[in-house]
């Protein structure tokens, strides 16, 4: 994929996004009387708490019924650090197997993400773990494919013997951005979405032959993917020290 073409996608994708947020409503919420503490000091939004959120991708476990040539697991986490930027890591594995009549492989692979998230909302109080954001993620595979048998089909001057390529093990990498929401259901429970722009950066790894499915960017064959993903995620959250001494 040429740079023009990328800068293209990614700026489409940073205009929808855009779009997407500014359409939607925004309600303040009112400041839980938990707040004040007994000396009368408020706690800030960014004063307080520490969040480390630990979710499962639904769509990929959802798709691993409806699709029978591939299979994918997606995990994600993040923590949060100050002023609404989080640390944010992904990982999962996956394979796929190509069973045609003139093509026949398979192949599988891990992968990691690392990055982070920015939520472009304000948050309402210390409590307020809402979040509607954008990130940026730089994703690494490790990709094995077997030994691969394929024919030459020809109607005119009929097929060629089944030939063979031995197996081959690389590696895919490839930049994202995203964007989405989170929303707390349940104290510590989270519902979300992200809808994401994974565009390769090593494509020629898959000139021989790409993979049909890799776990964590989608596509093989295709320099550029567009993925939605629903997560359920539950947050672990402690207190800073700052406010464990307002307390006191």
């Amino acid at each position: 994929m040429s740079i023009q073409s990328m800068c293209k996608y990614l700026f489409i994708l940073t205009i929808s996004v855009w779009v997407m947020c500014s359409s939607m409503p925004v309600f303040a919420q009112a400041q839980d009387a938990a707040d004040t503490v007994s000396d009368g000091k408020v706690k800030k939004p960014d004063s307080a708490g520490h969040q480390l959120c630990l979710g499962v991708d639904l769509v990929r476990l959802g798709s691993n019924y409806y699709y029978t040539d591939r299979k994918g697991y997606e995990f994600q986490a993040d923590y949060y650090l100050k002023n609404e930027f989080y640390l944010a890591a992904e990982g999962g594995w996956g394979n796929s197997t190509v069973n045609y009549t003139d093509l026949k492989y398979t192949s599988s692979n891990s992968f990691i993400q690392l990055g982070f998230n920015k939520s472009i909302l304000a948050r309402d109080s210390w409590k307020d773990w809402d979040m509607m954001m954008m990130g940026l993620r730089a994703g690494f595979a490790p990709i094995s494919r077997s030994s691969v048998s394929y024919i030459v089909m020809d109607s005119v001057w009929g097929n060629t013997p089944t030939e063979t390529l031995p197996g081959k093990n690389y590696n895919a990498f490839w930049l994202e951005l995203t964007g989405g929401m989170r929303v707390e259901i349940f104290k510590g429970l989270y519902a979300g979405w992200n809808l994401r722009g994974k565009f390769i950066m090593n494509g020629k790894s898959f000139r021989e032959l790409a993979p049909l499915y890799i776990a964590g960017f989608g596509r093989g064959d295709k320099g550029a993917n567009f993925i939605f993903n629903v997560y359920l995620s539950y947050g672990i959250r402690w207190e800073r020290k700052s406010v464990n001494r307002l307390k006191s």
